[in-house]
């Protein structure tokens, strides 16, 4: 009796976790850096980088060295941005050439994602995706730094980001983990382990000084907008597949979701945010979609 009803509950919950999947999206992945149909030549350029753009200016020649960058990012070299309320002050590089993970990780991004030094080629604050309803009334969300409703060149309602904002494990608010020498978090203790199986680990910081620090593509895959592929490779426990996600987030994401009970969108946000996990809090509830 006990076996028939353990198979019983196995087969229901997988119902749960297809529901999650998107198997074939209908949508190009590239999403909304399709640019108009630009593709991929609307931020990088095949040969000559930024010049090959018509973008280059004498302190953006080199940027083509790096990716093969198209845009020109001079008007963002050595500029301090300010984000977190106040606490993580990051002062963007002085090119495209210094070996810092804010580089790609942040410099790139802002090249189009900044409304305050970079606005001759910013976004127009809108997203191109279908929000849910339960998003509320607000038909835009903002993709700006630097123009968040206040003043301009205000980054201070912006998540922190930069070589100072660290993810840190220990402590009252992180997780069991550890940081190795190259700035790998490993989620090897007994409650980041189970937060794994649970969920995943999806997040890529970056490493500066053997720290694990949060720059724009530590959670965001800018080449992918609408599905994450969870596979051998991916560390996650969840089942293979492809899972619904949103706005280039790393890991699934899925506000779209009609599950009243779902925590998937918490459950992003807890990868770096262990003290606000069920794991750290003495719940044994999982992932839930």
């Amino acid at each position: 009796m006990k076996r028939l009803m353990l198979v019983a509950s196995m087969f229901l919950a997988v119902p749960g976790f297809a529901s999650a999947q998107l198997t074939s999206p209908s949508t190009d992945v590239l999403g909304a850096h399709l640019n108009y149909g630009r593709g991929c030549t609307a931020c990088h350029a095949p040969h000559s980088g930024s010049y090959g753009n018509g973008n280059a200016k004498s302190a953006d020649i080199g940027a083509g060295n790096t990716i093969l960058w198209g845009k020109d990012v001079s008007s963002l070299y050595g500029k301090t941005i300010t984000t977190g309320g106040g606490k993580f002050a990051e002062v963007l590089p002085s090119s495209m050439s210094a070996n810092t993970p804010d580089v790609k990780g942040m410099l790139t991004c802002l090249s189009c994602h900044d409304g305050n030094y970079a606005a001759g080629a910013m976004m127009k604050n809108k997203v191109y995706e279908s929000l849910p309803s339960t998003y509320g009334d607000s038909s835009n969300v903002p993709t700006l730094l630097g123009t968040s409703g206040s003043s301009l060149g205000n980054y201070l309602s912006e998540h922190p980001v930069g070589l100072s904002a660290k993810l840190a494990c220990g402590g009252s608010k992180g997780w069991d983990c550890t940081v190795s020498n190259a700035g790998t978090v490993k989620m090897t203790g007994a409650r980041s382990s189970q937060f794994v199986k649970s969920y995943g680990f999806f997040v890529q910081p970056g490493n500066y000084s053997n720290n694990a620090v949060i720059v724009c593509t530590t959670c965001h895959d800018q080449h992918v907008m609408n599905v994450v592929t969870v596979n051998s490779s991916s560390t996650s426990g969840l089942p293979r597949g492809n899972y619904a996600t949103m706005f280039f987030l790393r890991g699934p994401y899925n506000p779209n979701d009609t599950n009243p009970n779902s925590n998937q969108t918490a459950q992003f946000c807890r990868q770096c945010h262990g003290d606000k996990s069920n794991e750290m809090n003495g719940s044994t509830a999982g992932t839930i979609f």
